[in-house]
């Protein structure tokens, strides 16, 4: 049997018990190609998976911010190759699908992307990068097979 040489850039990380991602090989290389399409090199990218709480305290400690949030990204990159890690509050994540009435697997997919693309010089800042943001978002959610937000 040969041995896979490959080594993923991306790694899933779960803090709440009972949370877990479906097919996730395929994610991982799928996000490793938005970096290729966007034209950024990728070192590697931790996805951490989180509650409101501990997504509220990072956001406390680190960005001076009291609020909740689906989504933080630390870019720690130091040279031309991305590093990060990212924390998604899976609580804020099922609440914003519920409430926009989306099913939680393309709310969570598209917050997924959302980091991934802040990572390759996305903002969503003003109306106009935000408009492009969620363009990108859509697409990459099609491509992966995810309709429907």
């Amino acid at each position: 049997m040969p041995v896979s040489l490959y080594k993923p850039k991306v790694h899933f990380y779960f803090e709440q018990k009972g949370f877990s991602l479906e097919n996730r090989n395929q994610l991982k290389r799928f996000i490793e190609g938005i970096f290729a399409k966007e034209k950024k090199r990728l070192s590697h990218i931790n996805y951490i998976f989180c509650s409101d709480k501990r997504l509220l305290e990072i956001n406390r400690q680190f960005l001076n911010h009291d609020f909740y949030t689906d989504i933080i990204a630390f870019d720690l990159s130091e040279g031309r190759e991305t590093e990060a890690e990212i924390y998604i509050s899976i609580d804020r994540v099922r609440e914003n699908s519920e409430s926009l009435r989306y099913s939680f697997k393309s709310e969570l997919h598209r917050v997924i992307f959302h980091g991934a693309l802040h990572l390759c010089g996305y903002k969503d800042k003003k109306r106009s990068d935000i408009d492009k943001m969620r363009e990108r978002e859509s697409f990459y959610l099609s491509k992966y097979g995810i309709n429907g937000i």
